[in-house]
């Protein structure tokens, strides 16, 4: 065991050097003033962070192990396959992109690393793809025009030749053995789609922040995605902190998934724009067609969450997040679809395309129903009240009122304390 340690460890060491190499030159090519924040200049105004910061840091550094000490003492196949990680982005910060990619060859075992596809979503340099693809195992794929990270992600996947695929934002940092947990799962069931803890990485100073391992992802009938606490029964039935967390939804930026089943669930939903509801859409697609969603508590990987976006979507943010909520809501959500509509009432009348495709791949997949995801999988998204509507329809003095339950006829007008006189006509 010893001997296969260490050689896995000269091969990392080969494969690093030659790696460490090119990232020094890369970062001189990189040193131009037209991408430095100059003195008064607001660093957060091109990337939502403190690019000064980021810069500073360069394309390495070390970062505190945020996993239990339980962790450490996990076992995995020996004959785990390789991934292809799949990374898309659109004019990143150069010193967040590199430190991305950096990250997962130093803190990832070299033999499970099959390639890194970078998909270059039509940004301003288009040197960026070529000088980013003599990163040894790194593949840049450049779109002819702005796609968005949906149609990019799908772009990547069909180009990856491992059986397993990672995606990952192009601001993260990967932690200890970050991958190892991940592909395991994977490995011992291809339907299940696996999602490490998102650590925090500050905006303003770029610290490495610990996030608690008792959180999963919820969201609202508006379709807004948030992290909640775990169920009470089901933190009481854990009795171990290195077990998976169930969740109804991911956040959608880092996850493992095996590729025939990405393939067979029908990818991405490629008419969503740009950005937002494709974690919903893919969430409610794995759990209710045969699927499971998973958060491992013992992969750990540093995300920055900006406050606003750094680039334009062509219809506007909001606009482009109702269109793509609202294609979820069409195609998976049934007749729960009205709660999302009244509590996004702006979605209601705006274009959405055409969604019958979806629909099509929904009957050939024999999915559930909505009402089964909300029963098996997220019981604790409560269905709003339906508040009563009373009217009262009055003629002179005379009020309609229902004779049995088939006839109305007209009486004298009882009192109706209750019933605003709005509604009494």
């Amino acid at each position: 065991m010893l001997t296969n340690s260490l050689n896995l460890l000269k091969i990392s060491q080969v494969a690093n050097s030659r790696s460490w190499q090119f990232f020094s030159s890369f970062k001189t090519l990189y040193t131009h003033t037209d991408f430095q924040v100059n003195t008064g200049e607001d660093p957060y105004r091109e990337h939502a962070f403190n690019l000064q910061e980021s810069d500073r840091l360069g394309s390495e550094r070390a970062i505190r192990d945020t996993r239990h000490y339980r962790c450490a003492s996990m076992t995995f196949d020996p004959d785990l396959p390789p991934t292809s990680i799949i990374i898309t982005f659109h004019n990143e910060a150069r010193s967040t992109l590199l430190r991305t990619i950096k990250s997962v060859l130093m803190r990832s075992p070299p033999h499970l690393i099959q390639e890194i596809i970078l998909v270059d979503d039509f940004s301003s340099n288009p040197e960026d793809c070529r000088l980013l693809s003599q990163i040894p195992k790194v593949r840049c794929l450049r779109n002819e025009r702005r796609e968005g990270l949906i149609r990019s992600r799908v772009r990547g996947a069909s180009a990856a030749s491992a059986s397993i695929l990672t995606f990952l934002d192009s601001h993260c940092e990967v932690n200890t053995d970050w991958l190892q947990p991940m592909i395991q799962r994977v490995k011992e069931d291809h339907t299940r789609v696996v999602s490490p803890i998102i650590d925090v990485i500050s905006l303003d100073n770029f610290a490495y922040l610990a996030a608690s391992a008792d959180l999963r992802g919820g969201f609202d009938w508006s379709l807004h995605f948030k992290w909640e606490q775990i169920p009470i029964e089901q933190k009481m039935a854990r009795n171990d902190p290195t077990q998976p967390i169930r969740t109804p939804v991911i956040a959608g930026g880092i996850f493992v998934m095996d590729k025939g089943w990405f393939n067979h669930l029908g990818q991405y939903d490629t008419h969503m724009d740009i950005w937002g509801g494709e974690n919903f859409e893919l969430s409610f697609r794995v759990w209710m067609c045969g699927g499971s969603l998973e958060i491992l508590p013992c992969s750990r990987v540093g995300h920055v969450f900006r406050k606003r976006h750094p680039y334009d979507f062509p219809e506007g943010n909001a606009l482009t997040y109702i269109k793509n909520t609202r294609r979820a809501a069409e195609v998976w959500m049934d007749e729960y679809k009205q709660y999302y509509y009244a509590a996004r009432p702006s979605a209601q009348g705006k274009a959405f395309g055409s969604i019958a495709d979806r629909l099509a791949l929904r009957r050939k997949l024999n999915c559930n129903s909505f009402r089964w995801y909300l029963e098996n999988v997220y019981p604790e998204l409560k269905i709003p009240e339906q508040e009563v509507a009373y009217s009262l329809l009055k003629q002179g003095g005379l009020c309609l009122e229902s004779h049995g339950t088939d006839s109305l006829g007209l009486a004298e007008c009882k009192i109706t304390p209750n019933i605003p006189a709005s509604q009494q006509s």
